[in-house]
């Protein structure tokens, strides 16, 4: 014990990590969620907000990318409020952020088998404390109010003459904002990194682990990596068929934005889809997302609409080939698993291990991937104005079933990863277990 000690109070004196490189590591990570979320506003149109609004905006998506809340409000005359909700995660930015800060978090631990719990702890602790304060900025910064002429809202005055009592109410002009919670959003956004942290340190076969966690690496480690490479494969697959749409079908500032704001959002939900997991939502009024037309047509119905394979089918055939792209997927990633596993863990192992890895990984989908927003104009508070002036688009998994289909496929797929690796292992010279009798 007391040589383990020494070691450990040896390594934390030389551990080349300090402040510098924990404000290299959180600069990167914000630049980057703040560079991806510029761009797909720019591409989305964004740019030409009024009153210098483009800023305020991009910080405000950077936000909400971290799981922080902003809240929509405003008025439009003395008696007229708008009211709006909105919740959902531009997981481009996200995973843009959460890359590059898992990466400069992961350099310096480099080259070393071992770290002690203090030296873990006190390393993570540095990039927390510049990452609130990045955070409260970002907060102060997201927050702006728009005045908007009270004719974009009625229309061109050329009606019965409702449009124009309808005016006189708003009055001359209305006013929406958006304000970011600072307290909430700092506090998420820590939860947020200490997700972020955890899962690369579980994740990378080279990042050191504290001595009483290291008997662990062999079977969190290879299944953790391959849900990883699953969910970076797929936004890479998505990736290129945005751009396949992009040259055959034209619209490439629309294809852009989605692509740099929300494409892990749909290419996770279709890979859900794919499994054959169910979501739930609609689309009501003017507006709506950016998603394929396949699932903006199930989803703009009266009452709520089940996603699935069924009844994307009945709108585009070609949506069978989710199922075939998810099975390789999942495939994939368990013939990694047990290649990357020890040659002595047996099948019904990698099995459970997959079952368990790809069950977390829907479930994280479905927590983030959720979408919900609300927007609408009410009198003295009191109902919908309605004229086209409201909406609602939500769109919510189906979580208990879809947790046990992926159950169900990772024991499946894991076993015959296991199988298939078998081969690989005796390749590389590793002989595996002998049979129990």
């Amino acid at each position: 014990m007391n040589v383990r000690a020494s070691n450990d109070r040896k390594s934390a004196a030389r551990a080349p990590h300090g402040w510098l490189d924990a404000l290299v590591a959180v600069l990167a990570g914000t630049l980057a969620m703040l560079v991806t979320a510029a761009l797909g506003l720019w591409a989305a149109g964004a740019a030409g907000l009024p009153d210098g609004g483009f800023p305020r905006v991009v910080a405000a998506v950077v936000v909400m990318a971290a799981g922080g809340p902003v809240g929509l409000a405003g008025d439009a005359g003395s008696l007229v409020g708008a009211q709006a909700g909105l919740s959902v995660l531009p997981l481009s930015v996200t995973l843009a952020g959460a890359l590059l800060i898992a990466h400069g978090f992961l350099r310096p631990l480099r080259h070393r088998a071992v770290a002690g719990v203090r030296e873990l702890a006190g390393w993570a602790g540095r990039v927390a404390a510049l990452w609130a304060v990045v955070l409260v900025v970002l907060s102060l910064v997201a927050r702006h109010t728009f005045t908007l002429p009270a004719e974009n809202l009625t229309g061109d005055g050329t009606g019965d003459g409702t449009e124009d009592a309808f005016g006189d109410v708003l009055g001359d002009s209305a006013r929406v904002g958006f304000r970011a919670d600072i307290p909430l959003t700092v506090i998420i956004g820590l939860v947020w990194l200490a997700g972020v942290l955890l899962l690369a340190l579980l994740v990378s076969r080279r990042a050191p682990l504290p001595p009483r966690l290291v008997r662990f690496q062999e079977t969190v480690r290879p299944a953790a990596s391959a849900m990883v490479a699953l969910l970076l494969v797929s936004v890479a697959l998505g990736v290129v068929a945005g751009l396949v749409v992009m040259v055959v079908r034209g619209h490439p500032a629309q294809t852009l934005a989605v692509i740099l704001l929300g494409l892990p959002n749909l290419v996770w939900l279709a890979f859900t889809v794919g499994l054959g997991a169910s979501w739930e939502g609609k689309v009501q009024g003017p507006f709506g997302l950016p998603m394929p037309q396949v699932l903006d047509s199930v989803l703009r119905t009266p009452d709520l609409s089940t996603v699935n394979l069924r009844t994307l089918a009945a709108q585009d055939g070609r949506v069978w080939w989710l199922l075939v792209v998810a099975a390789l997927l999942v495939l994939g990633a368990a013939f990694l698993m047990a290649v990357r596993s020890p040659a002595r863990m047996r099948p019904w192992q990698h099995a459970l291990h997959l079952a368990v890895a790809l069950t977390l990984t829907v479930l994280l989908i479905g927590l983030t991937a959720a979408v919900s927003a609300r927007y609408g104009l009410s009198l003295l508070g009191i109902g919908d104005l309605g004229g086209g002036l409201g909406g609602e688009v939500s769109l919510r998994p189906q979580l208990w079933t879809a947790l046990g289909i992926a159950f169900l496929w990772g024991l499946v797929a894991g076993f015959l990863g296991a199988l298939a690796a078998s081969r690989a292992h005796r390749h590389h010279g590793e002989v595996p277990p002998p049979e129990e009798t």
